[in-house]
């Protein structure tokens, strides 16, 4: 039976969705949590999946992106003139609306890179909470 473990992150952000036909579509912004679930088979010399300051480390810069920045689709009219305005605090998406669960894969696929130095341990998901009653998940 597998071992798990999480480590949490917390971060603001804003976004706004053009493709939602309701309030959404406004900007808007969220207290987010941001999960990141590993999982191992057996565990390591010190009876650990792995240190809980390594899948902080392996994590931390990745969520740290999101921290205090705004999220938008690269179709929004007016991305280029927020990128201008504000610059790196504006994260965009290519033709995508920066949804919760685009959100939860981005931060996947790009932990999942930073993992590799840590043999038997697979990131098994992310999980981003949108609200305090909402969350999407990623997994592969």
């Amino acid at each position: 039976m597998p071992f798990r473990i999480a480590k949490s992150f917390t971060v603001e952000s804003g976004h706004l969705l053009t493709k939602h036909p309701g309030a959404c579509r406004f900007p808007h912004g969220h207290s987010r949590t941001i999960e990141v679930i590993v999982a191992s088979d057996t565990l390591d010399a010190r009876d650990m999946v792995c240190d809980f300051a390594d899948l902080k480390n392996a994590a931390a810069a990745i969520v740290a992106r999101y921290d205090h920045t705004f999220a938008l689709n690269s179709a929004d009219p007016a991305c280029a003139a927020l990128q201008l305005a504000y610059g790196d605090r504006v994260l965009t998406f290519a033709n995508t609306d920066p949804t919760t669960e685009v959100l939860a894969r981005e931060i996947f696929r790009a932990v999942r890179e930073k993992l590799t130095t840590h043999p038997g341990v697979r990131l098994e998901r992310v999980r981003v909470t949108e609200t305090a009653t909402a969350w999407a998940e990623y997994w592969e």
